[in-house]
């Protein structure tokens, strides 16, 4: 029997010198489901059954050739809101409720191409937008840390299977932090990838194409150990669909290996942005601890990035603009209505988005390619900038809000001894999002409470593998490393 809390990357391993079968390694984790999940509702949509047909196949396959397939016979679930083929997705939509893909979403493809065996989704809030991971059509998941707390989202349910050991390798999606707030929550390691690394068509509502306006929204793979997430970029990165006739993606080596070689800069905490007490000694600690190693680290403002609060409208700017024009005509404009009065200044930006002129669209663009400027700048002297991911652990349910990032019914949130509006929490999130720029969420540990701590470790565009090394080489020094909750057993009782 496998450890269910193993690397997928050592999952692997035993598949292929035949210490356990593909089936063998299936049910293994159908039971885990069946056992633990009522804990957490996190595995929501499920497909046993072709799973197992496909977990035979591996096995036929394995006894053949293996080239090729790098995945082959590893089982795996994806966030609810990617396509597969056959199977519902709805973005936790009660209008949606009876949608079925016709095909799968070009990333999905790609993880059975490889040989990853697809049994089940995790859960999501409605519309993908909300830190919870809770919508009327599957009802809410828990954090396995914490049943009264959030997962994250809007993979929620896919940090929460990973942490549990229910699935060894997830597939999420990012526009706001919706790989890494769940993976900080949760404890497990979670990758944003640079915004064109993989392709970004393949989600419920939308067709198996791309769109050159689709910006910020990205997918990325999630797991327990940084290890697996260089693997599964290794299988995931590429162009979308139509584009990838001639298109190929060679990610540049990481820049460094060793620790001590990384040149390391560290985001001086804006006094404006609040932070939980535990989210900042968690940040201030690694850096201590990393100088203590003598890894060389500078607290540093990047040139041409010091007015994060104009860095932070302009990101929420291109996001009402992306998240309206998502939504019918009707929808939209009744929303801008009901902003109008609401006076956040970041509800404000979110407003402005939703009813830009395309004239508008262009100039922002305009502007944030001068920001993606002064991020190549900025690496030309450091491999990676850290910063915390979200400015506290995971916190309790907020019932029935659902999509709290498309209207402003969520109540005001205590941070760090001030009270403010629930949407401000976008902004750790947002820094690496508005130019494009690959993020690796990675544990520090926990709180008093029990509750992880996790903080991001942000790289140079289309140079994915250096985060990631980063996050491999904390886990070498003992700074970073997943730790399984309590109440799920490494070792499967009978319940």
């Amino acid at each position: 029997m496998t450890d269910p809390f193993a690397s997928a990357t050592q999952m692997l391993e035993a598949l292929r010198i035949r210490e356990i079968s593909a089936v063998e390694l299936l049910e293994q984790h159908l039971k885990r489901v069946n056992t633990y999940d009522g804990l957490l509702n996190a595995v929501v949509v499920r497909d046993f059954d072709r799973a197992r047909q496909q977990a035979l196949l591996a096995d036929n396959q394995a006894a053949g050739q293996r080239e090729g397939v790098p995945l082959l016979g590893l089982p795996m679930t994806l966030k609810e809101s990617i396509n597969v083929q056959g199977l519902p997705t709805c973005c936790g939509m009660e209008a949606a409720r009876g949608f079925v893909s016709e095909h799968d979403g070009r990333n999905a493809a790609r993880l059975k191409t490889a040989g990853a065996i697809i049994f089940g989704k995790t859960n999501v809030p409605v519309e993908l937008a909300d830190w919870q991971a809770d919508n009327p059509v599957y009802g809410t998941s828990n954090n396995p840390y914490d049943f009264a707390r959030t997962p994250g989202g809007s993979s929620g349910g896919s940090a929460a299977a990973l942490a549990a050991g229910l699935t060894p390798l997830e597939l999420g999606s990012d526009i706001g932090g919706s790989i890494r707030v769940p993976a900080t929550f949760c404890g497990v390691f979670g990758h944003r990838p640079s915004e064109t690394a993989l392709a970004k068509s393949g989600q419920f509502p939308f067709p198996p194409a791309p769109s050159p306006f689709a910006i910020f929204g990205v997918q990325g793979p999630m797991a327990r150990h940084p290890s697996d997430l260089r693997l599964a970029m290794g299988v995931l990165g590429g162009a979308d669909i139509g584009e990838d006739r001639a298109w190929r993606l060679a990610l540049p080596e990481a820049r460094q290996s060793d620790l001590g070689a990384f040149r390391v800069a560290a985001l001086p905490l804006p006094d404006w942005v609040a932070i939980d007490t535990d989210m900042a000694a968690a940040y201030h600690g690694l850096l201590d601890a990393l100088r203590q190693r003598e890894v060389h680290v500078t607290e540093i403002q990047p040139q041409g990035l010091e007015d994060w609060r104009g860095h932070f409208s302009l990101y929420c700017r291109l996001l009402g603009a992306m998240l309206g024009a998502r939504q019918p005509a009707d929808v939209r404009q009744a929303r801008i209505a009901r902003l109008a009065s609401v006076g956040d200044s970041v509800w404000q930006d979110l407003r402005t988005g939703m009813q830009a002129s395309l004239a508008d669209a262009f100039a922002w663009g305009a502007e944030r390619e001068r920001h993606r400027a002064s991020w190549r700048r900025f690496f030309e002297d450091f491999d990676v900038l850290l910063a915390p991911s979200f400015p506290r652990p995971a916190y309790e349910h907020v019932p029935g809000l659902f999509s709290a990032l498309a209207t402003p019914d969520a109540p005001p949130v205590r941070i760090g001894g001030r009270t403010l509006p629930y949407v401000e929490q976008l902004f750790f999130p947002s820094v690496p999002i508005l130019t494009g720029q690959p993020a690796t969420a990675f544990p520090v540990g926990r709180n008093e409470a029990g509750l992880p701590l996790g903080l991001q470790a942000i790289g140079p565009y289309l140079e994915d593998l250096t985060p990631i090394a980063f996050c491999e080489a904390l886990q070498a020094a003992g700074l970073s490393r997943f730790e399984p909750p309590a109440g799920f057993p490494a070792a499967d009782d009978d319940r």
